[in-house]
């Protein structure tokens, strides 16, 4: 199922289109672009029951999937090949059944971890007080943006789109840090991958 539909289902409360003011925003792309420490591939390493990560978009992938071969690759994996790894484990239908009843707890508990561990992130976060943040998908081949980001319109007065990323980013901004989540134990586990 796609991401949209699995949040229109289980998270109504983050399913819609949002727009913001390009002047008042402060947008993510790449991870050596402006703002890009926001982004779950930002270099911000991170240790989660003392199994070392070298990004969130790791944790929350290796999250996605209970197969042990999926989440070894998606762990051995760098950069934009993790995403490859968890598509190929999309493929084989190994994607844990309750995924789309936690994926946005999942994201938060991502972010909460990020923000705990990083100085770095947690100025950048700061310092993006006042501005929208969005995840800026502007360059994406795909005409609509997905549901994680949002699109600079033509006339470049504003972003348009979903931005989930950039509202759970501002959410933990304007809370100091906290988000409230709910997870399975398991999917916060990841002592199969400490012999890696």
């Amino acid at each position: 199922m796609h991401v949209g539909n699995l949040i229109k289902e289980n998270y109504p409360q983050y399913y819609s289109i949002e727009r913001y003011p390009a002047e008042k925003v402060a947008p993510f792309c790449k991870v050596d672009g402006p703002w890009g420490i926001l982004g779950n591939f930002g270099r911000t390493p991170l240790v989660i029951g003392g199994i070392p990560f070298d990004c969130t978009e790791k944790v929350f992938q290796v999250m996605k999937f209970t197969d042990a071969a999926t989440r070894q690759a998606i762990y051995n994996a760098k950069g934009q090949t993790i995403k490859m790894k968890a598509k190929h484990g999309h493929k084989a239908g190994c994607v844990r059944s309750d995924w789309g009843h936690i994926i946005v707890d999942a994201m938060k508990f991502c972010l909460v971890q990020k923000y705990a561990q990083s100085e770095e992130f947690r100025r950048e976060l700061e310092r993006s007080r006042g501005l929208f943040i969005v995840e800026d998908q502007s360059t994406f081949p795909k005409k609509n943006p997905d549901t994680w980001g949002a699109k600079l319109s033509g006339d470049g007065t504003e972003y348009v789109g979903p931005n989930l990323m950039g509202r759970l980013l501002m959410e933990l901004r304007d809370a100091g840090g906290k988000l409230s989540y709910t997870l399975p134990p398991t999917a916060t586990s990841f002592q199969d991958l400490a012999s890696l």
